[in-house]
């Protein structure tokens, strides 16, 4: 700021000798211009701080929704009567398909996007944008892709086929990702 205001300094000087109304055009111009950077400067960390606040928010709203989505699964498994010691695998099986059912029951009305929003799946994408570049981002798309995933129904509140191979997250990723609540 020093800089411009001193070069400005100097262009007063110069621009006094031009002629009132030309010095005065000339010395509005010789301003605007050497503010300009600071002025932009300000505007983007002001953008950049509008920006985090929002990833925040956005952070925030994921966080509660996916613990409200935990909590209700555990008053769900609550209610379910425990499996013995003894189970057999017919009886795992049985109370598996009963704790989807009562999931599925008590989140009758549930959407895509109700957990994982609009703005948490953008915040996601922006984090990779930035986080990886090149070679690496490179490195972590061939690695999440790397599954056989094709032909996996994704549905709310259904489970994730069991005869389905898993894309795996880089730890690098996971690091930068928030946390999901815990069991």
């Amino acid at each position: 700021m020093a800089l411009p205001l001193q070069f400005q300094a100097a262009m007063t000087k110069k621009l006094y000798r031009c002629g009132n109304a030309l010095g005065a055009v000339l010395m509005l111009v010789v301003a605007l211009v050497s503010v300009a950077p600071v002025v932009h400067a300000g505007a983007q960390k002001a953008t950049q701080d509008a920006t985090a606040v929002k990833d925040l928010r956005t952070i925030a709203t994921f966080t509660a929704r996916a613990r409200s989505y935990v909590q209700m699964r555990n008053r769900v498994r609550k209610r379910l009567p425990k499996l013995s010691k003894d189970s057999t695998p017919e009886q795992i099986t049985a109370h598996k398909k009963g704790f989807e059912g009562a999931v599925r029951a008590a989140r009758v009305g549930a959407k895509a996007g109700q957990v994982f929003t609009a703005d948490a799946a953008e915040y996601i994408r922006r984090l990779i944008r930035t986080e990886f570049k090149g070679p690496e981002r490179d490195e972590v798309k061939e690695t999440i892709l790397a599954a056989d995933t094709t032909g996996v129904p994704l549905r709310v509140n259904y489970p994730y086929p069991e005869t389905k191979e898993f894309s795996e997250i880089p730890p690098t990723l996971l690091l930068k990702l928030p946390n999901c609540p815990k069991k």
